[in-house]
């Protein structure tokens, strides 16, 4: 697989925003938030000018308040995303694509979303299954750059009943209780699974449009297309597949997402067309 051609991981100007920063004497914003800021913008619906992505109300409202809760479980510090887009946007002034007028307006939205963006990582109904198992790992202190650990806990996290796996996720401090909801049974965990497989596709297609256009350069410039798409697409698809958990899991704990989906569905379970069907019919019976 040549990513040269494909370019399907994005190739963000975080290093070079940031060392703008320092230069500015502007507030540190952590790099991981940067860059996951950077990733899921340039993936996103707005222009790029330069390598960096251009803001907008639309934009950062997308980024803020629908996205970025789909992928991220920040260690600490959730208020460094918020941090992170009104960084861009300094930048974006700087560089002469905003006037003050506009970057006071987009700093203040950028504020409040930030604001909600840390609400909404606190609610239980809107997590995925490898947020939840990152913040499960953390609070039993595993260390989750070791992944023979990752993979030890999720291994003895098997063994429990599912009484007690309910009960490691009410513990959760990270997140807020909901009254009245149902709680962590059947409806929660359906829609857990849902919105897992739905975040995933989501970046896999943004993913595939992203090569896509690299791929069109290729062709106006009459260079042969990667040989993953003259014919069999199956390498490609498995390619934006991998990318896909890969981001997943540089946003959460790395390599967790793929062994949810390729050792351990058990523990993460995503159903299908039938299954949620059925569900829907059991509750307009």
């Amino acid at each position: 697989m040549n990513d040269e051609d494909l370019q399907l991981a994005p190739r963000t100007r975080a290093t070079d925003l940031l060392a703008w920063a320092a230069d500015e004497g502007l507030e540190p914003v952590p790099e991981d938030a940067l860059r996951a800021v950077l990733t899921l913008l340039e993936l996103g619906d707005g222009r790029m000018h330069d390598g960096y992505p251009e803001l907008s109300s639309p934009v950062v409202e997308q980024l803020l308040y629908e996205r970025l809760y789909m992928y991220v479980q920040p260690e600490a510090d959730p208020e460094a995303y918020g941090r992170a887009v009104r960084l861009l946007i300094d930048h974006q002034r700087a560089t002469k694509r905003l006037n003050a007028k506009r970057q006071e307006r987009l700093h203040a939205e950028a504020e409040w979303q930030g604001e909600l963006l840390c609400g909404l990582l606190r609610q239980p109904h809107l997590v995925t299954w490898p947020r939840l198992y990152a913040l499960l790992l953390r609070a039993d202190g595993v260390d989750t750059a070791d992944p023979a650990a990752v993979r030890a806990w999720l291994d003895a996290f098997r063994e429990l009943s599912e009484e007690e796996r309910v009960a490691a996720f009410d513990s959760l401090e990270a997140l807020d209780r909901v009254e009245d909801d149902g709680g962590w049974g059947r409806t929660r965990l359906l829609s857990i699974g849902m919105a897992t497989d739905g975040a995933r596709m989501l970046l896999e297609n943004r993913l595939m449009q992203r090569s896509y256009r690299n791929l069109a350069g290729l062709n106006a410039l009459g260079l042969p297309m990667p040989s993953e798409l003259s014919g069999d697409f199956d390498g490609f698809e498995a390619a934006v597949a991998a990318e896909a958990l890969r981001l997943c899991g540089e946003w959460t704990v790395p390599g967790l997402p793929a062994l949810l989906v390729e050792e351990y569905p058990d523990l993460a379970p995503e159903p299908g067309t039938e299954e949620i069907e059925a569900y829907l019919s059991e509750q307009e019976a």
